[in-house]
């Protein structure tokens, strides 16, 4: 019998599922990704994926900072690297992070393969099952993706148009702890915040880390947006007020290119080797190729200029969808007006259920994320969040009012229903 008919007979094993870790229940597909089937067919307006806009990044500068890599240092580029990252680049990482108002020893930098991966080691090492998460209403779907997978339970902190409340951190830190269970850290993105768009002020920030210190709980800022501010700089980062309680998230995707995949944790010294033997574990070392690529490009490039370029970009976008929705959208509905980075969100009223909306918003040919996907406890239906980062001004404006439509028609549908 040949090799092919035994493969066939055999088959993939049966009741595969039981063979499973536990944790693997908790690896479910996120609700964006989900999307990009649909949304990335070009008749529709994606208003969903966060994908950064390219097409101000200059391609032949790209290239010839990799021909010049790897004519001038190709075999150290295509080899093997620290664990930790390269020496080169966490010195110039210290530089970008200084923009913000930290002041970071390069020993205490760990590169990533984005941020993403930080994350996910960062909640390798705190969470136990049923430890405690504390994150924003809503929050970023990749971290409650990999606060799910660790089998932790995520408690969701009030948030309002400056951002996360104080008042309600404390509350939620008292009703939790009086269960018995642990708290490890609380996530949050205090600039130009994953998905609402909002930015946490000053002196917020401040309360906020006074309390996390007084209440023994670490602070993981994860800031990828901070130095896409469009109409006045961001405040200075979490980190820059308190070294030893923040663990400092940030990532080279927005401001240069997602497909290099660097990112890094700025942390305590005390938390340091955990992480990269933890990183050591699952990825040995982060690309030398790509790290030396970023670091080339921060040394010989005007890449502060290329942020500023990007900037503009964005806010261009950003007034065409704030001025459609204001044309398109029912007077019932309200959304965000941020001052940087990629999203609106939008919430409408609540007998509007904004996943069931979406097949209808795909017959109009537009898309966007349903609120639901940025809760880990199923609220949210009402709202959504809408990308500008991505798509032209002239497409959003078509998509914003073909969503205007969708909706208006849902509730005069469900005004009739009720009456």
């Amino acid at each position: 019998m040949s090799d092919i008919s035994i493969r066939y007979q055999t088959g993939a094993p049966q009741n595969l599922e039981k063979r499973f870790a536990a944790r693997a229940a908790e690896m479910l597909p996120s609700e964006i990704r989900s999307l990009f089937a649909v949304a990335s067919r070009p008749e529709i307006v994606s208003l969903a994926g966060g994908m950064p806009n390219l097409s101000a990044l200059p391609m032949e500068m790209i290239a010839g900072v990799v021909k010049e890599l790897i004519l001038t240092n190709g075999s150290e580029a295509l080899q093997y690297g620290s664990g930790q990252g390269h020496p080169k680049l966490r010195e110039q990482i210290c530089d970008v992070m200084a923009l913000e108002g930290i002041r970071a020893n390069p020993d205490d930098v760990v590169i990533t393969t984005g941020s993403q991966q930080a994350l996910d080691l960062i909640s390798r090492i705190f969470i136990d099952p049923g430890d405690v998460v504390l994150v924003e209403a809503p929050s970023y779907v990749g971290a409650l993706g990999t606060f799910r997978q660790y089998q932790a339970s995520v408690v969701h902190v009030e948030m309002d148009n400056d951002g996360l409340v104080p008042d309600s951190l404390r509350a939620a830190i008292k009703s939790v702890r009086a269960t018995g269970r642990k708290i490890k850290f609380l996530y949050l993105i205090p600039n130009y915040q994953n998905p609402t768009g909002v930015c946490l002020p000053a002196d917020r920030r401040t309360e906020i880390l006074s309390i996390c210190r007084e209440e023994e709980i670490f602070v993981v800022e994860d800031n990828p947006y901070g130095l896409l501010g469009f109409d006045k700089p961001s405040p200075n980062a979490m980190r820059a007020e308190d070294s030893e309680n923040v663990i400092y998230l940030g990532s080279f995707s927005k401001t240069i290119a997602p497909g290099l995949r660097v990112g890094w944790a700025l942390v305590p010294q005390s938390l340091k080797d955990k992480l990269v033997i933890s990183s050591e574990s699952s990825i040995l070392c982060p690309s030398n190729f790509t790290q030396l690529t970023i670091s080339s490009y921060l040394a010989d490039q005007p890449w502060r200029d290329q942020i500023a370029s990007f900037c503009e970009l964005y806010k261009v976008r950003r007034d065409a969808m704030l001025e459609s929705l204001e044309q398109h959208f029912p007077a019932e509905a309200t959304w965000t007006k941020p001052g940087g980075g990629f999203y609106v969100w939008v919430n409408l009223p609540a007998e509007i259920d904004t996943k069931a909306l979406m097949p209808k918003a795909i017959v109009a040919k537009v898309a966007y994320v349903p609120g639901s996907a940025f809760y880990a406890d199923g609220l949210g239906s009402w709202a959504m969040r809408l990308s500008y980062c991505h798509p032209t001004p002239e497409r959003i404006r078509e998509g914003v009012k073909a969503l205007g439509g969708v909706i208006k028609q849902e509730m005069g549908r469900r005004g009739t229903a009720l009456t």
